[in-house]
């Protein structure tokens, strides 16, 4: 049935910038923007004066995102009100249930669904007239709550294997540190160096345009920046070149490759991820950087350099941009940058240590796959 069928939606408002404030008064609630589906906990919140065009949502709404980088993206647990870059969901509960509806919207379905749905012309985007458009299977209410029993057990196992992986990831930041100490003080006083003359190459992709759908045998897609914002490289984040015969800059992901994100919100700017296998199939877009590093440093020891922190900051501080959801660094200032060259042999004894929690990582993978979400799946 159609979705508009068993689910309203409403659209944010936007008061004028003299009603907003950072600290909470009388008559003021928090303004949901978008920056909160993605940095609800790091950035500082902002509050609006209550009037009679506020729209308000309550903690167990369900919001979408409905343009920009976040285009998709669901929010729950916040209350106050919500902006235009925002809807919230209206279901009509003696037809679907909230929780029914939170995991439809959040399934791969309807992701890959609202991204190719949109009619706003200047960037990927929807309106309700576009979710009109958009269908849902509704079974009756008892197998709706059935359904949900399921996915909220398997949610909950996947909740643990994150905090497992969570865990092992904190464990190489502490070896890190144990080694080679902060990078900011650089205790053990290694040859400070910029990064240019530590690169092999550093090259940046293109950007085609593409479909976000299943990859067929043989087809070539072109990555998203999120196949590399989480530290780790996800080759599902890609989008189906719609023109497969004019590819103007093949550059593929090859294993050992670090690869580099210049162009994102400024505080995910420079997230990298290293490459454990080759790749032919995907091609980087502009946004992406290729990354071979000469053979006097391990590219396992400068990731976690260049992940730490105040390298980050670096990359932040250096950004530009006009959009608070896309800044970017340029190769010139990026290649500027310092960073401490320890020792060859200490670095190869870190990425050592690396590759062994990765199998640990892998046997986790492997487990809950096996044993924990597909029994529940099933």
């Amino acid at each position: 049935m159609k979705l508009m069928d068993v689910c309203d939606f409403q659209g944010g408002s936007q008061p004028p910038k003299d009603e907003w404030s950072f600290e909470k008064q009388e008559g003021y609630v928090r303004m949901l923007q978008i920056r909160d589906f993605t940095q609800s906990e790091k950035v500082r919140p902002e509050y609006i004066k209550i009037n009679k065009s506020t729209k308000i949502c309550e903690a167990d709404d369900i919001l979408i995102a409905r343009y920009g980088a976040s285009i998709g993206k669901i929010l729950t647990g916040l209350s106050g009100a919500y902006n235009v870059a925002i809807m919230r969901t209206i279901p009509n509960t003696r037809k679907i249930q909230k929780r029914y509806l939170y995991y439809y919207l959040k399934s791969t379905y309807f992701q890959n669904k609202i991204l190719n749905v949109g009619s706003r012309a200047a960037q990927a985007g929807f309106n309700k007239e576009d979710l009109a458009k958009l269908e849902i299977e509704c079974p009756d209410l008892s197998k709706q709550e059935s359904i949900v029993s399921i996915l909220q057990k398997t949610e909950f196992i996947i909740k643990r294997r994150k905090e497992e992986l969570i865990n092992l990831d904190n464990l190489i930041k502490a070896r890190f540190v144990e080694m080679f100490g902060d990078i900011k003080l650089n205790p053990s006083k290694y040859q400070m160096c910029k990064i240019e003359k530590l690169l092999k190459s550093c090259e940046a992709g293109w950007s085609g345009n593409g479909t976000q759908r299943a990859k067929k045998e043989n087809e070539v897609a072109v990555l998203k920046v999120s196949a590399v914002t989480k530290g780790y490289f996800i080759p599902d984040e890609c989008k189906v070149l719609d023109n497969q015969k004019n590819i103007k800059k093949y550059i593929f992901p090859e294993k050992g490759d670090l690869i580099f994100s210049r162009a994102n919100t400024r505080e995910m700017v420079g997230a990298t991820a290293i490459i454990a296998e080759d790749y032919p199939d995907l091609i980087l877009p502009d946004k992406l950087w290729k990354i071979k590093f000469k053979e006097n440093v391990n590219v396992f020891y400068m990731k976690y350099v260049l992940s730490s922190k105040c390298i980050r900051e670096q990359f932040s501080a250096a950004s530009t941009g006009t959009s608070g959801s896309m800044f970017n660094v340029s190769m010139e200032k990026f290649k500027s940058i310092e960073v401490p060259v320890a020792p060859f042999e200490l670095q190869n004894q870190f990425a050592d240590f690396v590759c062994a929690i990765d199998k640990s990582k892998v046997a986790i993978l492997k487990n809950y796959s096996q044993g924990g979400v597909l029994s529940y799946a099933n």
